[in-house]
């Protein structure tokens, strides 16, 4: 290893310097002082260590300089900051001494925090969170075979859920999902991260597969990908190349639902036993009691039609002042087995913990105006108030009235229910949002503002509006990006300091309609039940 400067040539470097008051050698977390305008100070290095360290310059501004012998700049890391700042850099051949310059002769403080050589740069390998990849890992490595682990996989299902190993009986488990006999690749979605996560093969083992530590109140729905196709493209391009191979686990023994045409329309299914019960659902499915009008709706604003489905309940009073109007956006997503509305508001009101409930489920048009009309688009909310609200009246004799009345959604759909009852509080009085893109900001918004709700919230009156916001763990930013858990949170603490009403649920689950149909029936007894 080539060393770079040397104790020893500390000499040789100051007089090199020739001109520039002479500092202390730095040494690793001994901190160096000095109060002339200049100083250098001689480095001890070799080539390729990691080297962190402070510089505190207090009021004065400082800037900090790797020089070379001959006191040639070589790299400037801080530039004209005060205060104390953390500098980092790499060793390379020819940097010899930090040079500290202050605008004015105040003091300063300077010491080297940190220093890895090149051998110790390497990952620290934590072992397996599962004890039972843990052990297979050892039989795969004295050149076991992987037959027996399968049999008792298709025994136990998937995911395996065990004990975390140096916390047993804590409120978190490890949670391994696992594939079989992939060839190039295995990819997660739905997971407990809002990535596409890549299952690891163990070995050359036929076993691929991926760990997380999450809480034992976990509910979510995923899919597997093996063998995603790589090919030149985009990135979207290529990340977009999952959904040719997403299909459910078939290790997993929770298909959903259970009579898909395929495997490629059915999810997989998780529900650990700290899972909270979802309102109305207990049960599981049925067919509604009540009767579902379908009719189409042409809105003059927005020139376009879609399907609106109208459900309530026998005996509900469609006019009744005690009557609750839901409007529900992505309307046919809550309608099947996978979300059944219409199955929930018939237990919640048959046993009078929801008061009478009117549904509507509002269609989109295509994908193209979903994206269009949902993000806080004025002219959609407009649509409700001005279009919506008169049509249901005069067509199927509703009576809206803005205390009972919700707009509820998830994702887009959350983040226009938030906006149209803030743009319409005399229409719509409630709003009820399942992981709203709270993230969302129009194209021309400032950088430094990317959270278009929470800034409208904050920089208008308060009105007359009830709040109920939920958002998955598992729906947290990722490389530097607010994400839906971190953004509702923040509109949640915005609107709390404008003086609003708001409830907030987190729950262990991401961007899954499995958990969101639990959060609507959460909602709705939040904002309304007895």
């Amino acid at each position: 290893m080539k060393r770079l400067t040397l104790v020893g040539m500390v000499m040789m470097v100051l007089n090199a310097c020739a001109g520039m008051p002479n500092g202390s050698p730095l040494v690793l977390d001994v901190p160096v002082s000095g109060t002339e305008r200049s100083a250098v100070h001689p480095l001890d290095l070799d080539d390729g260590d990691y080297v962190e360290g402070v510089l505190d310059s207090g009021t004065d501004a400082a800037e900090l300089r790797l020089i070379d012998r001959d006191g040639r700049p070589v790299r400037l890391l801080l530039n004209g900051t005060a205060g104390r700042e953390v500098f980092r850099f790499v060793a390379e051949p020819g940097m010899t001494a930090l040079r500290v310059t202050l605008r004015e002769a105040g003091g300063y403080r300077l010491t080297l925090t940190r220093r890895i050589a090149v051998a110790n740069q390497r990952p620290v390998l934590q072992g397996h969170l599962s004890p039972t990849i843990a052990a297979l890992a050892e039989t795969v490595k004295r050149g076991g075979g992987t037959e027996a682990f399968w049999q008792d996989i298709a025994r136990r299902g998937t995911p395996l859920v065990e004990p975390l190993k140096d916390a047993p009986g804590s409120d978190r488990v490890a949670m391994t999902f696992l594939a079989r006999g992939a060839r190039h690749n295995v990819r997660l979605l739905g997971g407990p991260t809002s990535n596409h996560e890549n299952l690891e093969r163990l070995g050359r083992s036929d076993v691929w597969f991926k760990s997380f530590i999450v809480p034992a109140s976990t509910r979510l729905s995923y899919q597997i990908a093996p063998d995603v196709p790589d090919f030149p493209g985009t990135c979207r391009e290529c990340r977009m190349a999952i959904l040719a191979q997403l299909q459910a686990d078939p290790l997993n023994h929770r298909p959903w639902p259970s009579d898909a045409p395929d495997r490629y329309n059915q999810v997989s299914k998780v529900e650990l036993s700290g899972a909270p019960l979802q309102p109305g659902l207990e049960g599981g499915w049925a067919e509604p009691a009540g009767r579902l009008i379908a009719e189409r709706f042409t809105s003059g604003i927005l020139g376009n039609t879609r399907e609106v489905t109208i459900y309530a309940p026998p005996g509900v009073d469609p006019t009744g002042k005690n009557t609750i109007l839901l409007l529900l956006f992505d309307g046919p997503d809550y309608l099947d087995r996978h979300a059944p509305v219409p199955t929930m508001l018939d237990r919640l009101t048959g046993d009078g913990r929801l008061p009478p409930t009117v549904a509507v489920f509002i269609a989109n048009p295509g994908t193209e105006a979903r994206e269009r009309e949902l993000p806080a688009n004025p002219a959609f909310a407009a649509m409700l108030a001005d279009e919506l609200l008169p049509w249901l009246s005069e067509r199927m004799g509703i009576r809206a009235w803005p205390d009972r009345t919700v707009l509820a959604g998830s994702s887009y759909g959350g983040l226009a229910a938030v906006s149209a009852a803030l743009a319409y509080p005399d229409r719509f009085g409630n709003a009820l949002s399942m992981s709203g893109s709270f993230w969302w900001h129009p194209a021309d918004a400032p950088p430094d503002r990317p959270e278009h709700m929470a800034g409208l919230v904050a920089s208008r009156d308060r009105c007359p509006v009830r709040f109920f916001l939920s958002a998955g763990l598992f729906e947290s930013g990722s490389d530097g990006e607010i994400g839906i858990l971190e953004s509702s949170r923040h509109l949640r603490d915005v609107l709390e300091a404008k003086g609003y009403e708001v409830t907030y649920r987190d729950y262990a689950a991401g961007h899954d309609r499995f958990a969101w149909r639990g959060a609507l029936g959460d909602g709705l007894l939040a904002l309304f039940g007895r």
